[in-house]
């Protein structure tokens, strides 16, 4: 599939999704946005595709935001209607692929862009990396679920402060609240990259993809993620990598997992 907006490459197992507007340093409008929905939607499907890296074209910004000229007019009608979709067809969307979905901030990750980082299932910057959604700055606030997910991963203060205060925080800032995992110099983005992507094919596709269902079960209001684990839990004994987990272990080898 051919896309204007995004670069896609596929190598060993691993799929780079590459945010290509650096002369908008990234930014999200609708068109990218569609277009990173149908890229996810189809590496989703590929069984060739074991792990999916989302980085930013360029070395000054992963996503800065949302392209703002597209909605500057909107009314309030129009303005919902945008945030539902966006979080239906991307953020929710990602959050919820059973493929492990990394981000690669390699750069300013703000509005939008954060938001993205966000919904991915964990998340790697680059030590010039800065990050903050500074919607309220602009009479807005987060609206592809940015007021929620920040609050999970940082704590309710912590994402309090931030969006009231519209302001940016560093790499390592965010490493030490637990916004992102790792913080490497920019130059090592992708081979740090490489290397944990090489410890998570190591595994059962499968089981990681029902991993992802239950922690992900503790955050969805009216779900119990205790019984999503049980179920997912008793649903992996009727895998081939379950029978081939367990017979590699028992013979002391390296499993063959076929992700089914």
């Amino acid at each position: 599939m051919n896309f204007e907006n995004i670069l896609v490459e596929k190598n060993k197992g691993v799929a780079i999704i590459t945010i290509n507007r650096p002369k908008k340093l990234n930014a999200l409008n609708r068109d990218t946005i569609q277009e990173l929905h149908n890229a996810f939607n189809d590496l989703n499907n590929d069984d060739l595709v074991k792990i999916i890296l989302v980085i930013g074209n360029g070395d000054k910004a992963f996503v800065a935001g949302a392209d703002i000229t597209e909605f500057a007019n909107f009314s309030a009608e129009k303005g919902e209607m945008l945030a539902r979709k966006g979080q239906e067809i991307l953020f929710n969307f990602i959050e919820n692929l059973t493929t492990p979905v990394i981000a690669l901030i390699n750069g300013f990750a703000l509005g939008g862009g954060l938001e993205l980082a966000m919904a991915c299932h964990f998340r790697i910057a680059s030590d010039n990396a800065k990050m903050g959604l500074p919607e309220v700055s602009l009479g807005l606030i987060p609206g592809y679920g940015g007021t929620q997910r920040l609050a999970q991963l940082v704590g309710k203060g912590k994402a309090m402060e931030l969006i009231m205060t519209a302001g940016m925080i560093t790499a390592q800032e965010a490493k030490e609240n637990q916004l992102v995992n790792h913080v490497v110099p920019q130059e090592e983005l992708r081979s740090f990259a490489e290397k944990i992507t090489e410890k998570i094919m190591r595994n059962s596709p499968i089981a990681i993809g029902k991993a992802i269902k239950a922690v992900n079960a503790n955050f969805k209001e009216g779900v119990n993620g205790y019984e999503v684990e049980i179920t997912e839990f008793g649903n992996c004994f009727n895998t081939y990598d379950f029978q081939e987990g367990t017979k590699a272990f028992l013979e002391k080898r390296k499993a063959n997992f076929k992700g089914k």
